[in-house]
């Protein structure tokens, strides 16, 4: 069974969730981006739970065969990204997504869903 991508972005944000991430947002991307339909956007609050959190979403994923096309981040990095075709995961320590303000800079992007 293929995944869509709006079930890939749900997963994804449920997994998160479960690993205590914050400030999840999953933003429409298709109107301003050639290459993804969503973003999912989290942050976590230590490298561990950030690896924690990126692990799990990795896992979740791998069991429904959605394997991804491109990985990025190291340990340490406050940032990982793991693209998965028509979904892009985000996952953010506090101080790089600030910093990155990646919400901001895809301003046009319509915002899905919220988790506070």
């Amino acid at each position: 069974m293929v995944l869509e991508p709006t079930e890939i972005a749900r997963l994804v944000t449920e997994v998160a969730s479960d690993k205590q991430a914050t400030d999840i947002a999953v933003l429409d991307v298709r109107v301003s981006c050639s290459f993804a339909d969503y973003f999912v956007v989290c942050s976590g609050d230590s490298e561990r739970q950030l690896e924690a959190i990126w692990e799990a979403i990795l896992d979740a994923l791998k069991e429904r065969g959605v394997m991804p096309l491109h990985k990025e981040g190291a340990e340490g990095s406050g940032w990982l990204l793991a693209d998965f075709g028509a979904v892009v995961i985000h996952i953010f320590a506090p101080a790089e997504r600030e910093f990155y303000q990646l919400e901001q800079l895809w301003k046009d992007a319509v915002p899905v869903l919220r988790i506070q």
